[in-house]
């Protein structure tokens, strides 16, 4: 099957009206957690000022950084689906990582907040003083928060949108802190000991806790991290359906924004393959990767690969079996003997366990150079940079 430009025109078509689609989920998400957290704060902060209550209260206000969050995620989100420009050809897709900091910044706030003023509450107590409509608040703004959290983070998850899954994972964690607070209050009704105080310590614990991860997470994907296995064989399942590639390597895909990548890779071919059905298979192959993940191939290099000497065929296969015996050696691959010039060449995938990478490469040089003294060999190292 060839690929033409329709073809690849037809699923850029796709892929927008799946990024459109993506958008809106998040947005509609957004809206919902803005109005659910805006009803909630309003009644615990009522109710937490009527009873003197400092935990409620702060639940409140955590409950309004909520809102701010939702604030952050839909205006992150629409910033990133902005069309490339010439300044950002590459889209603003990492705008999201930034608006997932400011998040993080505001739990952050929050969990400080509340630090603070648990301590002063310690220091100078002021009794609380529940009542049925209090508990009934609180147990009431439990049940939202766990119905929000967690459909919050199972549209995150079907959107890939790390905003909303920490927002999600917000929610979840003022089910906790209510649940806390609720609780405290209870043991002060029954036991007439009051722990609000230190139960609100624990719930700004809960909240930093919450905030650091997704801001080291957020750094995480800012800095490039190992992608995703499941990119990475659905990119090589995609190219290994053309039955003249006999491999793929090297596969280096780049985050420009959740789930759009570009990337690179290398194939092996026979090396009786001309110039122009190198052109019209590589073509084909980023065509249909681009099909099948999504995923933008920006280049395709070629390894070449000995397909009619049996002789060379029977040195791969000795050569395989010594190097993939040398400990932190994953792979070897990019195998071609150019017998005129007596010149083995292949690389060699190793972990990032190898601390002399230059002395393991010798080492296997030399032990090449025993089966075959009269063949020069040369070796390329690869880094271990996707699975």
């Amino acid at each position: 099957m060839i690929y033409g430009p329709a073809y690849i025109l037809g699923n850029t078509m796709a892929v927008s009206d799946k990024t459109q689609s993506r958008e809106k989920t998040i947005v509609m998400t957004g809206v919902i957690g803005i109005v659910a957290n805006v009803l909630l704060a309003s009644f615990k902060a009522l109710v937490g000022l009527a009873v003197h209550s400092t935990a409620m209260v702060l639940d409140a206000v955590n409950n309004f950084s909520d809102v701010l969050s939702s604030v952050v995620t839909i205006i992150g989100t629409k910033l990133a689906s902005r069309k490339p420009d010439k300044k950002h050809p590459l889209g603003h897709g990492r705008i999201e990582y930034l608006a997932q900091m400011i998040i993080a910044a505001l739990i952050l706030y929050a969990g400080i907040t509340a630090l603070w003023e648990s301590v002063k509450k310690i220091i100078e107590p002021v009794e609380a003083e529940h009542t049925a409509i209090s508990l009934a608040v609180i147990a009431v703004s439990i049940v939202v928060k766990i119905v929000l959290g967690l459909f919050v983070k199972k549209q995150g998850k079907k959107a890939k949108s790390d905003l909303l899954i920490s927002s999600g994972t917000d929610a979840l964690f003022d089910a906790i802190l209510s649940t806390a607070v609720l609780i405290s209050a209870v043991i002060l009704l029954l036991l007439h000991f009051n722990i609000e105080a230190y139960v609100s310590i624990i719930i700004s614990v809960f909240i930093l806790k919450a905030g650091i991860e997704i801001i080291i997470e957020a750094v995480d994907d800012m800095l490039g991290h190992r992608v995703e296995k499941e990119y990475t064989v659905k990119v090589r399942e995609s190219v290994l359906t053309f039955p003249e590639v006999h491999g793929a390597y090297d596969i280096v895909l780049h985050n420009y924004g959740p789930d759009r990548y570009l990337g690179s890779l290398h194939i092996e071919v026979d090396d009786i393959f001309t110039a122009d059905k190198i052109d019209a298979l590589t073509r084909n192959i980023t065509a249909k990767v681009y099909m099948d993940t999504g995923v933008v191939l920006t280049a395709v290099g070629i390894y070449s690969c000995n397909s009619t000497n049996e002789k060379i065929m029977k040195m791969r296969n000795e050569i395989t079996e010594i190097v993939v015996d040398h400990q932190h050696i994953l792979q070897i691959h990019g195998f071609y003997v150019d017998e005129e010039k007596k010149r083995i060449t292949f690389d060699v995938v190793m972990d990032f366990e190898e601390d002399d990478r230059e002395g393991l490469v010798q080492h296997i040089i030399g032990d090449v150079k025993k089966l075959f003294p009269e063949y020069e060999v040369i070796v390329a190292i690869d880094n271990d940079i996707s699975d």
